[in-house]
């Protein structure tokens, strides 16, 4: 869908003219994206309809061109029909449950919303009583090793709403309390009363449904149907990275009154994140997303940690934590398309060439010893064979990335202006960083 309403909007800005059959070409091609995304046809012709009449009614406003303003209409119309305005999310002591049926990613959120609390410096434990797949107990178990989570399950217990109240006594001293409850194929009888049996127990601040981004306008007849049962405070969409049909998850839940508050964008713990609609559409339609990508890089680059690096000799250790923060931040191309203009729309072949290459350098670095990555300088060629076949690498590899290394090097002396952090470019820039709000 995205990509085809961005195909559509790059083809009425090649016009020459955008009169009334530029704008008519242009609607219906927003409306076959739209469709295609399994939106609702009502709601697809509400919004053609509201985009048409103010791109041909609307006086343009001075300093736009025409087709600027029926660009910036499209984009207002689009924001309003996927949302609207950003959900507050409550940094505090909660509960929360997440609900939802098979498929839609419920155990994974689990984890990557326990993640996100975390990262904003909230204890968190997690608790499984899905008793209908077994499995789901031990994937998040093992989830929450490699994400040093806390999380508490029974596989031999039968009785979910038992699970909860222990659980409950362990981490009374949480700050964030997460719930995974069963799923079934369809919302039926037995686990209507179910959800409503641990809802009773838990009496959760947060309800939250989880909704899979493939299944389209069947989202609001699911969100309907978990609203009723217990009264959703949100909704978290997962599978965004694959799908076309996310726009029509999106409008469905606005449509039946429920907010979007989370979008999983891929199978990283860390590839999640608020839905801001304004933003989103941002992206959307290749406007960037200047102020997600800061937020991105406050998370990964701790500038106390940087301005006491870059105090001494930059060598393989620090080069080694730099595209640690990079591979945090997401993948490559995710990173481009909070730019504008999607970075230039780089080939995703080279940025997954790109990728691969950082991944190798971490090998490589691994394999050295530590005085090694802290004084570069030693490695001769006996040196270098032993690491290239440590990593698995060619000796050419090796070498690249230590050609990489030293144009770095060169490159944060020209920075440090030779004088340290306390004046010059780099003193500047961690300055304006530490200056973010938040940081």
């Amino acid at each position: 869908m995205f990509d085809k309403i961005k195909d559509a909007l790059s083809k009425f800005a090649r016009l020459g003219v955008a009169d009334k059959a530029a704008i008519d070409d242009l609607v219906r091609d927003l409306q076959r994206s739209l469709i295609q995304a399994d939106v609702d046809v009502s709601l697809v012709f509400k919004l053609s309809k509201s985009i048409k009449e103010k791109a041909l009614d609307e006086k343009v406003p001075k300093g736009l061109t025409r087709r600027e303003h029926i660009v910036n209409i499209v984009y207002e119309e689009l924001v309003v029909f996927l949302g609207e305005e950003k959900p507050k999310i409550e940094l505090k002591k909660q509960k929360i449950m997440l609900v939802g049926l098979f498929g839609s990613g419920k155990t994974t959120t689990t984890s990557k919303l326990a993640k996100f609390f975390i990262k904003k410096g909230l204890s968190c434990g997690m608790i499984s009583c899905d008793t209908w797949r077994p499995a789901a107990y031990e994937q998040l178990k093992q989830t929450a090793i490699k994400l040093n989570i806390d999380v508490y399950g029974d596989a031999k217990q039968k009785d979910p709403v038992k699970i909860v109240k222990d659980g409950l006594k362990q981490f009374e001293s949480k700050e964030i309390i997460i719930v995974d409850s069963a799923g079934r194929s369809a919302l039926d009888s037995e686990l209507a009363e179910e959800i409503k049996n641990i809802d009773e127990v838990l009496n959760a601040d947060e309800k939250l449904l989880v909704l899979s981004g493939d299944i389209g306008q069947a989202a609001k007849k699911q969100a309907e149907e978990f609203n009723n049962l217990v009264g959703l405070t949100g909704v978290i969409v997962t599978k965004m990275d694959s799908t076309a049909k996310g726009g029509g998850v999106l409008s469905a839940c606005h449509a039946a009154g429920i907010n979007t508050k989370f979008l999983g964008t891929g199978e990283k713990p860390d590839d999640f994140e608020i839905y801001d609609p304004v933003r989103f559409v941002s992206r959307l339609l290749g406007m960037g997303d200047l102020e997600g990508l800061l937020e991105k890089a406050k998370e990964a680059f701790n500038p106390e940690k940087a301005e006491e690096l870059m105090k001494g000799e930059f060598n393989l250790e620090i080069f080694y934590s730099q595209i640690e923060s990079m591979k945090s931040m997401g993948s490559l191309s995710k990173i481009m398309d909070m730019l504008p203009l999607g970075g230039a729309k780089l080939p995703k072949e080279m940025m997954d060439v790109q990728e691969g290459k950082m991944n190798q350098w971490r090998i490589m670095i691994d394999s050295m010893t530590v005085a090694e990555r802290k004084n570069p300088d030693i490695l001769n060629s006996s040196r270098i064979e032993r690491i290239a076949s440590g990593a698995g690498v060619k000796e050419s590899e090796l070498k690249e990335l230590l050609k990489q290394f030293n144009m770095m090097k060169k490159m944060m002396k020209k920075m440090k202006g030779g004088k340290g952090l306390k004046r010059g470019p780099m003193a500047n820039m961690m300055k304006n960083f530490k200056g973010l709000p938040g940081m």
